[in-house]
């Protein structure tokens, strides 16, 4: 029986799990997974589910989608939009909302599948399917191969994802070299010396602290990297005090950076420590401030060779038109995990899926990113299709060009 992909992705994108979390998603993916006759290992890194489908002697794929959502409350207005809440790390109920599409990469998965399971009489070789939690942690990818993955299934010849995107639906892009950033994500602690609002001399303010490091450290990319060269800094949060009449003792801030090399790490990260220890004794801190990393994902880099070979298959699949080079990222993923620690070719793309007249409309107003949300947003949503058709033509067409 035909799997309904378009209900399956209805129902993933209605029930939304955080990181590390993804009990149900896991199950309903091993489900079609076994039911498709793949060995079916779950529990693998904590929610993630591992399948292999073994069809005689031939190349080794690894094919990789995460499946985890975000804290982020849908505005899409969409009749299955999601409206479920969870509990992140704190403890705190959040809303949940499949904000990045994972659930259109599980969907398409299954689909790729599917379709390989049907046309096996055609390829040989082993599929090994990843179904990857907590990809929005940048840790899923670790904890698989932590949790034994390598001696679970057999080494991979090549190591393959895809993830959607606001390109037109239809289109492709890859590209080889770096197709992605590095990142890091850090949290500073200033501390300060807490005290009455009224008797501010009498304390050392972490809050005027903070905010004379966030607008400092806006300076390192338009002060100190080369204007052809990339890099990211973002205080994505900052956190101090509890009422208006409090000085604080503290303030925290959330760093994510990002690049596209070792050297503008190594350049970026010491500019980073360099303004937040001088900000620092600025104000007269007492006590050095604490930079702690919580993750440290490397760039996403596309093999040559096997980009190349991979383009050329999607340019059959898919025509030469819809296969374009979108440049290289600024986000961050932590899939090549699979290929660095296997020693594995990697080759990364994204698909698109928005409404090609919707993109190009806003492309000639000049309001593309005003009237094309992206991943992140809280009125991101895929068009159903093509999106999907194109998701598993793609992944299955990359998979096929490797096996037998």
């Amino acid at each position: 029986m035909t799997i309904d992909l378009e209900a399956l992705y209805i129902d993933l994108h209605q029930h939304p799990e955080l990181s590390f979390q993804e009990t149900r998603t896991a199950s309903i993916a091993a489900g079609h997974l076994r039911d498709l006759g793949l060995e079916v290992h779950e529990g693998v890194g904590v929610t993630g589910v591992v399948g292999v489908l073994r069809n005689g002697d031939g190349p080794v794929v690894w094919a990789r989608a995460d499946m985890d959502a975000l804290p982020v409350a849908e505005l899409t207005g969409l009749a299955y939009a999601s409206t479920a809440t969870g509990i992140d790390p704190s403890g705190n109920t959040v809303p949940v909302m499949h904000a990045c599409g994972h659930d259109m990469h599980v969907t398409a998965m299954i689909g790729a599948v599917e379709r390989l399971v049907a046309e096996r009489s055609e390829w040989s070789g082993t599929l090994v399917v990843l179904i990857q939690p907590a990809e929005e942690y940048g840790a899923g990818s670790r904890a698989m191969l932590d949790d034994g993955l390598r001696d679970l299934v057999p080494h991979p010849d090549i190591v393959l994802g895809q993830h959607v995107t606001p390109l037109p639906a239809g289109t492709i892009g890859v590209r080889p070299g770096t197709q992605m950033a590095a990142s890091d994500g850090l949290t500073v602690t200033l501390h300060g010396r807490g005290g009455h609002g009224s008797r501010p001399h009498s304390t050392i303010d972490p809050v005027v602290m903070a905010a004379a490091t966030v607008m400092r450290l806006q300076t390192i990319t338009s002060r100190e990297v080369d204007p052809r060269d990339v890099a990211v800094v973002t205080v994505g949060s900052i956190h101090a005090g509890l009422k208006n009449n409090i000085i604080p003792a503290e303030a925290k801030l959330e760093l994510s950076l990002r690049y596209p090399n070792d050297e503008m790490r190594d350049r970026v990260l010491a500019s980073v420590e360099r303004i937040v220890r001088a900000e620092a004794a600025a104000s007269g801190a007492e006590r050095e401030p604490e930079i702690r990393t919580d993750h440290t994902l490397p760039p996403t880099i596309n093999d040559a060779d096997a980009t190349a070979r991979v383009t050329s298959a999607l340019q059959r699949a898919l025509g030469e038109a819809s296969v374009v080079d979108p440049g290289m990222f600024t986000g961050s993923e932590d899939v090549s995990w699979f290929a660095r620690d296997t020693g594995a070719p990697l080759v990364f793309w994204f698909w698109g899926g928005v409404d090609p007249e919707r993109f190009a409309a806003a492309m000639a107003a000049g309001t593309l990113d005003k009237d094309v949300p992206t991943n992140h947003s809280p009125y991101f949503a895929p068009e159903i299709h093509p999106t999907i058709e194109v998701g598993v033509t793609a992944l299955s067409a990359a998979a096929r060009e490797f096996l037998g």
